[in-house]
């Protein structure tokens, strides 16, 4: 049975710790939170994804978006491969938010033919870089292994679901694009709601 969190539900926060030892709330009290259920360290279609991320972190800002980004392997292994992102990211080698979010692993991570180009062009991309020693190589037998789907949850400051994605393969999440009209649209629902309750 799925435990896949829908929109309207609520996540009880809590306080997780980022790689680098920062606390970070979850949701922030003040922003919307964007979850991103990432993969293991080194992912090429990973890295390549939150680059995107990292190009555009200012617009995400000023759209009131905190990015809390998790991966299913150890913060030892995770911090060589993260080390200069501009946002948080959290290590979950035991898969308990994994787990807790209904964040699932199969075999369609990889072999959906969706995926293929996606892991094509992340390799070809990222072999330069390994060369250059600007990125490193992912483990062989990486912790969690290679079948982590990704999947992406917005959350208002109390706790409530605004949207939610799974992906049916390694590539299947949320663009920049998609996230920051989500933001806008969860905004402007909100400032409806709250001018409808002065009125």
């Amino acid at each position: 049975m799925s435990r896949q969190v829908r929109p309207g539900a609520i996540v009880t926060g809590r306080e997780v710790v980022s790689v680098t030892g920062v606390p970070v709330r979850v949701p922030d009290p003040a922003l919307l939170t964007h979850l991103q259920f990432r993969r293991f360290a080194g992912c090429p279609v990973c890295h390549l994804h939150l680059r995107s991320f990292v190009h555009r972190h200012d617009e995400i800002t000023a759209a009131g978006v905190r990015e809390v980004v998790l991966f299913h392997s150890p913060a030892d292994e995770l911090r060589e491969h993260v080390a200069g992102l501009p946002f948080a990211v959290v290590a979950d080698p035991d898969r308990q938010l994994y787990s807790e979010f209904g964040v699932e692993s199969a075999p369609r991570a990889l072999l959906d033919p969706r995926a293929w180009w996606p892991i094509s062009r992340a390799i070809a991309l990222g072999v330069p870089a390994v060369i250059a020693r600007r990125q490193r190589l992912p483990s062989r037998d990486p912790h969690g292994g290679r079948l982590g789907l990704p999947a992406d949850l917005l959350l208002a400051s109390d706790g409530r679901v605004l949207a939610a994605k799974y992906g049916e393969h390694v590539d299947d999440a949320w663009s920049v694009d998609d996230l920051v009209t989500l933001a806008q649209h969860a905004r402007a629902t909100a400032t409806r709601r709250a001018s409808a309750a002065t009125a």
